[in-house]
């Protein structure tokens, strides 16, 4: 999710919450994400919000995880972020 793909997937959630009560966004095979995905993940929320409808965010890729710790955002979008035996020991390593 970075700002090359940020166009093409608002398009995309936008059309999904006209259809749907909310969306379930599975970000495990997220490898790069930058301030435009962020961007689209807050834009989303606040859509989702002012809709009444849900925006889930699953399985938090790493580089989603450090952008949302960076920016202290993780709590804002109220989803479990589980974090795997090696995201645990990496981050164990750098303390």
């Amino acid at each position: 999710m970075t700002i090359y793909t940020a166009a093409a997937l608002k398009e995309r959630m936008q059309s999904l919450f006209a259809t749907c009560q909310g969306i379930d966004l599975d970000l495990a095979a997220v490898t790069e994400f930058d301030s435009a995905g962020l961007q689209l993940l807050l834009l989303a929320k606040r859509e989702a919000t002012d809709a009444g409808k849900e925006l889930r965010l699953l399985n938090h890729s790493h580089a989603v995880l450090e952008v949302l710790e960076l920016c202290n955002l993780a709590a804002y979008f109220g989803d479990p972020v589980v974090l795997t035996p090696s995201r645990e020991t990496s981050r164990n390593i750098g303390s």
